[in-house]
């Protein structure tokens, strides 16, 4: 039994133990930061190769944690996007005063998306879903200094404290419709009554809410711009990451016989998504509201993968988030590395910025094109094989919606491009100093980018974890 525990929860007690570790050197002498930071890679870096050995499939507390080879996948996606935060923001990390307290923050809110992916019923998702969202409405106020980020920490507080009644207001629903709340027995209660359907429909918001789907993404570009540009990156792609996971154990398995009801909600909110997302992003001049429209849009495609409702749906999301990690991650990083020496961040900045930092500017422009899906970076085969999973359904007015938004995309990717590039600037951002660790994570994001898509035995090993 013990070692079953040991095993199955090998991640979480992993997490668990360097939190605690924070926590005594804090209270103790302390380390200096640089030194803190090494050991703190050191150990995330380890994580993230642990989660690739000792997987074994099974359930604890009576079904209430669940895992196997795909979740421990999952999680080391995760794992992997947050050594990648500690790499690129190192510069920023080390000279904040509370650099302990951000990480145990950090870490807490990734324990709660590990337990959120494992969870075998409502109860348990709903309690690491907060454990996942409280710890990052006080990073979002880690800039104490500026008032736009405790603004943006009280829109975090406030719009997630309401997608949580919400949330509790379903659950309570569904317990009353269906008399049970784990994940295993639910489906074979699940009848399509109009109570049953009501409480997925205010499931399904809560979801809509943490994932930023339209109409409920209008805290998101807000958020985004007021948090530390570390902040921004971990809710853009970790937070984001664990929600679509989740998202697909609960559509797929929980909920598989309303597959017509929820199908074509995804189908509409899809379309509403990708549309808003890049029309918002069009017209944008702050780079993290960009990237924050630019991540709403990307759900949308995400949502074209889930509605294939397929073991192509589940390998082509899972695929994506992956490349996401890289490319997302990327360009936050470049943006991160310019504000924190320069404290720019709108886009007309960035012109001219070739002529003084070649190596940031190819690293952007490979995040770009990766998210804009141009070949042969992997956002291209990301997105190839996102729509090919949607196309499985018949739906090709729904897939042409999708194809037309990649070209709307390509535009505003290419604008920040051009303007990197070709554009003159009589005064160019001067030369960026990049910390060892984010000239190293870049390197990581870029080599990421090129070979995952490239090396085509990445997206046959996810496939073969899913069945």
């Amino acid at each position: 039994m013990l070692n079953d525990f040991l095993i199955l929860m090998k991640s979480e007690l992993v997490i668990t133990f360097i939190i605690f570790l924070l926590l005594f050197i804090k209270v103790g002498k302390g380390m200096k930061n640089e030194s803190l930071l090494s050991l703190l890679q050191f150990l995330l870096l380890a994580n993230f190769i642990a989660g690739f050995f000792f997987n074994e499939t099974g359930s604890l507390f009576g079904g209430l944690f669940t895992t196997n080879a795909l979740i421990a996948f999952q999680k080391s996606i995760l794992s992997l996007g947050v050594y990648l935060i500690s790499l690129l923001f190192a510069d920023w990390l080390k000279k904040s005063e509370h650099m302990p307290e951000f990480f145990i923050l950090m870490l807490s809110a990734l324990l709660g998306m590990f337990f959120m992916i494992s969870s075998g019923s409502l109860l348990m998702f709903f309690l690491s879903l907060e454990l996942s969202t409280i710890p990052v409405a006080a990073m979002t106020n880690f800039d104490l200094e500026k008032k736009i980020s405790s603004e943006a920490s009280m829109k975090m507080i406030l719009s997630s404290a309401f997608s949580s009644g919400i949330l509790l207001f379903g659950i309570s629903l569904m317990y009353g419709a269906t008399g049970t709340i784990s994940f295993a027995e639910m489906p074979a209660m699940l009848d399509g009554s109009p109570l049953q359907i009501l409480a997925f429909i205010f499931l399904f918001t809560a979801f809509a809410f943490k994932l930023s789907i339209v109409p409920f993404h209008l805290w998101t570009a807000d958020v985004y711009e007021g948090a530390p540009i570390a902040v921004s990156s971990f809710l853009s792609v970790i937070s984001k990451g664990s929600i679509a996971f989740i998202l697909l154990t609960a559509l797929y398995k929980v909920f598989a016989p309303m597959h017509e009801l929820w199908y074509n909600m995804v189908v509409l909110l899809s379309i509403a998504t990708m549309i808003i997302g890049n029309l918002f992003a069009l017209r944008q001049q702050n780079i993290k509201r960009f990237l924050a429209y630019s991540s709403i849009a990307q759900v949308g495609f995400i949502l074209v993968g889930i509605s294939g409702n397929s073991i192509a749906g589940t390998s082509s999301v899972v695929y994506f988030v992956l490349i996401y990690v890289f490319s997302n991650l990327a360009a936050f990083g470049v943006a991160g590395a310019i504000s924190q020496q320069t404290g720019k961040e709108r886009i007309n900045d960035y012109k001219g910025l070739y002529q003084t930092n070649p190596f940031i500017s190819w690293v952007l422009a490979l995040a770009l094109f990766s998210l804009a899906g141009i070949p042969p970076t992997a956002g291209f085969f990301g997105k190839l094989f996102l729509i090919t999973a949607g196309a499985s359904n018949g739906n090709y007015f729904f897939i042409t919606v999708a194809a037309l938004n990649l070209i709307v995309s390509l535009y505003y990717y290419l604008r920040v491009i051009r303007a990197v590039f070709m554009d003159k600037n009589e005064q160019p951002i001067e030369k960026i100093n990049l910390h060892p660790s984010t000239k190293l994570g870049m390197i990581i994001c870029g080599a990421g980018i090129v070979l995952v898509g490239l090396l085509s035995w990445v997206y046959d090993y996810i496939t073969a974890l899913t069945m």
